[in-house]
């Protein structure tokens, strides 16, 4: 009979140093292996893509605190859920046994769920462990991760996704069916996320004797990338390719592109960053960048995808390769911070419109003339700042 625990749940690593890499985190004098070793719990967030061992480390350190562990996702469950362990936790308390609870997704708990661990949390009688993929600096509320150490946890390289390959076909007792192209494909695949790499396996298992590359592609199917426009994934790419333009870099910036444009990103949002860029860094050094981008978004509009992507693809070379200014923006930006410290200054009579005679008669508008390039010889800013430069 089939075992019915599936393969990347029999493979969790079981203690601290079977884990994969998390060497920032995990070995002498690193985080989770000093809270080990001290035995000293502490409330922890596990931040790091999926399939990366966010729950096998929060496992990991229960019981090596030989804690009642407690597992409850937040898409699951909910504000009642958690006032159930506490008093689950209150008995154990009385027993002198620690509670660990692990939350998944814990971004997905609202702020009035995220409230009902705080006073627990302070108390001592949780120690709370979180996992979420998304950024805790906008998803955790501020007393929460105040009371906690954020850990994050890497993807997993490709030498690390086959190691885990490695190691389950040698427990499964299946190393030989399994062709070393196969595992090197599978771990390409993977993307980082060992709990997939080992769902595809152990579906490739069940459906063939012997294993090369074309029966991974059927076990995989097609791939949908880890990219959530709303989540980190959106930020970080976008990010990434406007740092990648900023810098000149023509081969990341593609690239930054075909990775959001493959994983369902909308072009107009990639064409009105373009349209930003332009005028952010590329300014005064090519005035003609700013109508390139805008008509790149104009044709992004009507062309639509895939033709769309060579459009961007030809923009986003150009404005790579342009010469860079932030001459503009920076006077911009010292515009916007002097303009609010200084709101109430009047206006300097001789710049004000002059509609009737009283006005004219006070000196409103005096000696402006209605002339292309006129420029009276007075100053143009309020008195007490006529003298500021705020382009250079």
């Amino acid at each position: 009979m089939p075992n019915r625990i599936p393969l990347a749940e029999r493979m969790r690593p079981q203690k601290l140093t079977e884990v994969l890499g998390q060497d920032d985190v995990i070995g002498d004098g690193k985080i989770l292996t000093e809270i080990v070793r001290r035995q000293e719990p502490v409330n922890i967030i596990f931040w790091g893509p999926p399939g990366t061992g966010k729950t096998t480390l929060a496992r990991i350190i229960a019981k090596e605190f030989k804690a009642d562990f407690i597992e409850i996702s937040a898409v699951t469950s909910g504000k009642k859920d958690v006032e159930k362990v506490v008093e689950h936790a209150k008995q154990n308390w009385n027993l002198k046994i620690r509670t660990v609870l692990f939350v998944d997704e814990i971004h997905r708990f609202n702020k009035a769920q995220q409230d009902a661990f705080l006073p627990h949390v302070e108390s001592g009688l949780i120690t709370l462990i979180g996992a979420t993929t998304e950024n805790p600096s906008f998803e955790v509320i501020s007393p929460l991760l105040s009371r906690s150490r954020v850990v994050i946890v890497k993807h997993l390289s490709k030498t690390d996704i086959v190691t885990v390959i490695k190691r389950a076909l040698k427990a499964e007792k299946a190393t030989r069916r399994v062709s070393k192209a196969a595992i090197d494909y599978l771990a390409e695949l993977s993307g980082g996320d060992a709990r997939s790499a080992l769902g595809d396996l152990e579906l490739a298992l069940s459906l063939s004797e012997k294993i090369g590359v074309e029966e991974i592609k059927e076990a995989a199917g097609r791939k949908i990338p880890g990219y959530d426009k709303k989540g980190d994934q959106h930020y970080d790419n976008i990010s990434a390719y406007i740092k990648s333009m900023r810098g000149g870099d023509v081969d990341a910036a593609l690239y930054y592109l075909a990775r959001m444009l493959n994983a369902g990103e909308d072009p107009k949002f990639v064409a009105r960053r373009m349209v930003i860029f332009a005028s952010e860094d590329i300014g005064l050094a090519g005035n003609g960048a700013l109508d390139l981008a805008l008509n790149a978004f104009m044709a992004v509009e009507r062309i639509g995808m895939p033709e769309s992507g060579l459009i961007l693809a030809h923009v986003t070379t150009a404005l790579t390769k342009a010469k860079k200014s932030r001459q503009s923006t920076d006077a911009w930006y010292a515009a916007q911070s002097l303009a609010r410290q200084t709101m109430n200054l009047p206006v300097p009579i001789w710049l004000r419109n002059a509609p009737t005679k009283l006005m004219k008669d006070l000196g409103f508008g005096a000696g402006q003339k209605w002339e292309a390039g006129f420029k009276l010889d007075k100053n143009y800013l309020p008195d007490d700042i006529k003298d500021t430069k705020l382009f250079d």
